[in-house]
Order: C-alpha cells, then sequence, then structure tokens
C-alpha cells in the first residue's frame, strides 16, 4: 500500500554542519539517532550498512531518527493536555511516552517512598497504605483505552477539513495497566455493605475529586502503578492511580491519595460545574460513566494524499467502554450504503480494536465513513441523530460519525456525517 503525508522541514544550517562532520569523518557518520527534528537521519546512513560497525547497546532505547511521533500539545498551561497520533501507530498499545494526557492542575512531582492512600470512611479498619505496602497484594494487568470525555467535542462544535485523526479523537489510547484490584483493598480494610459511593480524591494542585459508585469497585476497578511493563508515567499518575476500564477519563482520578466510603454521592466541584451532560430541555445528566460506542479512520485521512487510482486499504480504530466490538462498517458514499470491515485480533473488551477494508478507488469524489457496534448492541449515531439525543450545548462523550472527503486529486477532509 502506498502512503504519502508531509514531512518535517529541516535546519539547512544544521543540515551543512553535519555534512562538514561527516565528510571529515570519511564520509560516514555512524551513531545514534538524533531525537531532533532538525537533523535529517539520512546524513547518518552509511551506504552500506554490512561494511561498518553499528554503535553498542545502550541503557536506554531510542526510536529510529526516521520515526518522529509526537503528541499534539492543545493547551500548554496546567489545565492542559496532549493529544495521541492516531495516524502514526500501528497495533492496539499505545506508547508510554505518546499516551495522551489531561491535566487540571499540571503535573504533581511525587516521591514514591513519601506516597501514601489513605481509605476510610464506612470501613472497619481505616488504613494508610504505601507503595510498597499495594504491591504486596496480588497484582493483575489488563488492557483497556483510556479516554477523555471531551474527545471529539472539538471536532463536533468546529468542525474543520484540516483536522487529523490526532486532532479529532488524540484524546484516546489503549495500555497496559498493572495494579492491585481495589475489591482487595475494600475486602482489607472491612468495606461496609452499606457503602454505596466512594470518594476518589487526587493529589495534584487541583485536588481533583469524583463520586464513583462502589460496585465499580467490587467489579474491575483497580489502583494501577504499572503501564506497558513499566512504572506509570509521571503524566499518567505517577506512583499510582485509579483504573476504571471503560469510563470516562475524568473519573480514572490520577495521583490518588484518598478513597472514602460513603452511601451517597459527594457532589464536588468536578462533578457538578463540571462533567455532567447537559440534555434537551433544560435537563442534565448526572453521572455519566461508560464511554459510548465509537470509531474512527486512521487512514487515508488529512494530511494524507491518495497518489494513483487502485486499491487502497481503509484503516482505523473502534472501542466501547461497554464491552466488545462486535463489528464496525465501512461506507464510501457517505452513508448512503455499508460494508463489513475486518476486524483485526485481537479484539478485547473496553479496548482499542483495529478494523481495515480493501477499497478501490476509481478516482472520483468519495466520502469515507465508519460505524462500529459493540456487543450490547450499540452503534454510533449520525452527527443529528446525537444532537437530537444530548442537545447542541452537551460538552461530553461525542461518539457521533466522522468522515473524511476524498477529492478528485487525492487530497483528503475531514467531514461529519
Amino acid at each position: 500500500m502506498k502512503e504519502k503525508g508531509t514531512r518535517n522541514g529541516h535546519s539547512a544550517g544544521r543540515r551543512r554542519l553535519i555534512a562538514g562532520v561527516a565528510a571529515g569523518l570519511g564520509g560516514a557518520v555512524v551513531g545514534q539517532a538524533h531525537d531532533d527534528d532538525d537533523v535529517d537521519p539520512r546524513l547518518s546512513v552509511p551506504d552500506d550498512s554490512t561494511k561498518l560497525q553499528g554503535p553498542p547497546p545502550s541503557e536506554l532505547g531510542a526510536r529510529s531518527g526516521f520515526e518522529k511521533p509526537r503528541r499534539l500539545v492543545s493547551r500548554p498551561e496546567p489545565s492542559g493536555g496532549s493529544r495521541t497520533p492516531l495516524q502514526d501507530l500501528s497495533g492496539i498499545v499505545t506508547p508510554s511516552d505518546l499516551h495522551f494526557e489531561r491535566h487540571h492542575g499540571g503535573i504533581p512531582k511525587i516521591d514514591p517512598e513519601r506516597y501514601s492512600l489513605l481509605v476510610h470512611g464506612m470501613v472497619e479498619r481505616p488504613t494508610v497504605f504505601s507503595l510498597s505496602d499495594l504491591k504486596r497484594f496480588p497484582s493483575t494487568s489488563k488492557l483497556h483505552f483510556l479516554e477523555c470525555s471531551g474527545s471529539g467535542g472539538a471536532a463536533l462544535r468546529e468542525p474543520r477539513e484540516d483536522l487529523s485523526p490526532q486532532e479529532v479523537d488524540g484524546l484516546t489510547s489503549t495500555s497496559e495497566w498493572t495494579g492491585v484490584p481495589l475489591a482487595l483493598i475494600l475486602k482489607e480494610v472491612g468495606a461496609s455493605p452499606e457503602a454505596r459511593w466512594f470518594l476518589a480524591e487526587s493529589m495534584d494542585a487541583a485536588v481533583m475529586t469524583r463520586s464513583i459508585p462502589v460496585g465499580k469497585a467490587w467489579d474491575d476497578a483497580m489502583i494501577a502503578y504499572g503501564q506497558n511493563g513499566e512504572p506509570l508515567r509521571p503524566g499518567n499518575g505517577y506512583p499510582a492511580r485509579l483504573f476504571l476500564p471503560g469510563w470516562e477519563g475524568n473519573s480514572n482520578v490520577k495521583w490518588l491519595r484518598r478513597i472514602e466510603l460513603s452511601d451517597r454521592p459527594f457532589f464536588t466541584r468536578e462533578e457538578t460545574s463540571k462533567y455532567s451532560d447537559p440534555l434537551p430541555g433544560g435537563k442534565s445528566r448526572m453521572f455519566s460513566f461508560d464511554m459510548d460506542v465509537k470509531s474512527i479512520i486512521t487512514f487515508p485521512t488529512f494530511p494524507n494524499r491518495l497518489d494513483g487510482e487502485g486499491w487502497w486499504e481503509i484503516r482505523g480504530i473502534a472501542w466501547t467502554g461497554r464491552g466488545k466490538i462486535a463489528k464496525v462498517e465501512i461506507s464510501t458514499d457517505g452513508g448512503k450504503s455499508w460494508e463489513d470491515a475486518e476486524l483485526q485480533g485481537p479484539v478485547h473488551s473496553m479496548c482499542h480494536t483495529r478494523f481495515r477494508k480493501l477499497w478501490n478507488w476509481r478516482g472520483r469524489p468519495a466520502t469515507l465513513v465508519s460505524r462500529a457496534t459493540d456487543e450490547t448492541g450499540a452503534t454510533q449515531p449520525t452527527k443529528q441523530e446525537f444532537i437530537e439525543a444530548r442537545g447542541i450545548g452537551t460538552r461530553y462523550h461525542f461518539n457521533n460519525l466522522r468522515g473524511w472527503n476524498i477529492r478528485r486529486d487525492g487530497t483528503i477532509g475531514f467531514t461529519l456525517i
């Protein structure tokens, strides 16, 4: 398959400098790839790699200088975030350094030796756990996606043709999360059978707090301290966070310092002034936890260009907070007709699932759309169906159809269906 995209520009001055060094070394510069967008990696590649020893192993691995995926920082401030480059990835696991971030008070610096988690309220034995205490419990590892509930909102409110998959839905990522099941902690402290909710509180500058139904704790919630085989990255909750499979990102409180059990929700600032969905008729959905079924095509998309007629593979990802993806359909005529795409294994519950579909482009205008259905039977709505159900003022859980207009010259633009 052929793909075309844009290349980062290179600094002519840096090229001349490195080229001069290369010439002084007999025309071959051998070393590890520079993590610098201004350096052309071709300048360090010998004409024949079999004639020259490569560099030795290092303490930390690095990407090839030819591969430079980057997160897109939407707001470079403590209450900002960064988006995953969905169009640049393969498989279902997001590299930890490309996992999206969303913060309300910046990233706190926390000494793991001084970390503590207080669990109290409607319990028999209020307890303070250190990080080493948490790691003494039997651990579990699960592959699950995480998504900010505002993902896709900007594309609905202000759609533009020059939006990439990263800009549309980059606030979702999948990782392998490792930690202790929260149910084990509740058993350890003697949680009251009368407790119905618990408060999760962060140790960031915003002191983020959310009310969570205690049933989720007994089901599949965990206190995670590992991500993709290593400790959590600071931007994703180091040294420990709450992880709630399939539920909106904001409820997965990072830098967790306190859990308080109660018989009622706490109605904190973040779940009253924020993260409650307005609905038509002046009403509001008080709590919206599950992430709805979604999908997005990641190729061909803006800023790529189809450079010729013929067979192309349409690719993308689908996900749902209510189990597994059951099917994904593809339309090349803007939703007038649909055909099933192939789901690429593995298909895990509450996890990104890849799909693909071969398409013979005849050089005529087309509109590509994906539509996912999960195992509960829920299917992505059109833009109009979404607005009718949720109202024009909604701020979260945007799972309406996304599309891509293919023009006669092969250029591509984002659209809503």
